[in-house]
């Protein structure tokens, strides 16, 4: 017997051997899988018929929608094909109002993201009465839009209003265009910061107290350490936050609508993609036009989640 043929018995012996054993793992985890889901299924499946009833299939009968020429009564609709989004990119009011929308957003998120850790901050360093400060900080975030709305326009009243009073204006906030968009974005940092403060708040908790006390036995005074220990620790909270608010702002209604007792605003400074929409669905009765113009929305705010999602996954290889 020759030196080849003595190692390439052994070889073709242990090959079958691997294969059997790879065979096992596979049906091992296949035999996991199944009992997995023949114990769990039974909990998760409540969650998942909800979910496609109330979710999916609203979404999916929007999307047909969108390509119909259907009114409110939903008789007598008609396949249009791509019309209706063609419409839609020509339309000037489409436009004007995702500019509107755009505008909130970028006034809004930049502003929600430094108060909201500058108060986190705040109620972390504190040593009296932390709940009442974190209390103080979130309650406005429970409050519901209606009331938020009505509250705030109360406050902006010129003669009547606290904000003019307390400021010794005589300020229209809600009756001229350069201060509309302002009053909104006021309202809405008062009423939905507590949530980002929330997340930060918990993310402070969870920085390891002993960097800072190694950083302070090196000298580092309490600005550098915010700026070099804090701030770094916070970045991925501080990334999820920027996406959930940008999110969030593109799909500003409530506020706005209420503030101007559901009208567009002085000019129409103030009307908001969602408002258009609702206003050709249900007041021009045209909701096959309003479901297209919502399935715009919603491809913005996918590519937005996306990049995120990209740019994580990206930062997480760099890492490793």
């Amino acid at each position: 017997m020759t030196s080849t043929e003595s190692v390439a018995v052994p070889t073709a012996a242990i090959r079958p051997a691997r294969v059997g054993r790879e065979e096992a793992r596979e049906d091992s985890a296949r035999a996991r899988l199944g009992r997995g889901l023949q114990h769990g299924g039974w909990f998760v499946a409540p969650f998942f018929v909800l979910f496609g009833l109330f979710v999916i299939v609203p979404v999916l009968r929007g999307l047909w929608l969108s390509f119909t020429d259907a009114n409110i009564s939903g008789v007598g609709a008609h396949f249009v094909g791509l019309d209706n989004y063609r419409e839609a990119l020509d339309d000037p009011l489409v436009w004007s109002s995702l500019g509107h929308s755009a505008y909130f957003t970028l006034l809004v998120v930049p502003c929600i993201v430094v108060l909201a850790f500058l108060l986190a901050m705040l109620a972390h360093h504190i040593e009296r009465a932390k709940w009442l400060w974190r209390l103080c900080f979130f309650a406005p975030f429970l409050l519901p839009s209606a009331v938020v709305g009505n509250l705030w326009w109360w406050l902006f009243q010129p003669a009547t209003g606290m904000v003019n009073h307390v400021l010794g204006l005589q300020t229209p906030w809600l009756t001229q265009k350069s201060t509309a968009m302002l009053a909104i974005v006021i309202c809405t940092l008062w009423w939905t910061v507590g949530f980002s403060f929330l997340l930060y708040l918990a993310a402070l908790q969870n920085i390891p107290q002993h960097l800072y006390e190694a950083a302070e036995l090196d000298g580092a005074n309490a600005w550098r350490r915010t700026l070099h220990i804090t701030l770094p620790m916070l970045r991925n909270i501080t990334g999820l936050i920027v996406v959930l608010q940008i999110l969030a702002s593109l799909q500003l209604f409530d506020q706005a609508v209420i503030l101007y007792q559901f009208g567009p605003g002085p000019e129409e400074s103030t009307r908001t993609f969602v408002q258009y929409t609702l206003e050709q669905g249900f007041t021009s009765y045209r909701v096959g036009y309003a479901s297209a113009i919502s399935f715009i929305l919603f491809l913005i705010i996918a590519v937005i989640a996306l990049g995120r999602m990209w740019l994580l996954r990206k930062r997480e290889e760099g890492v490793r």
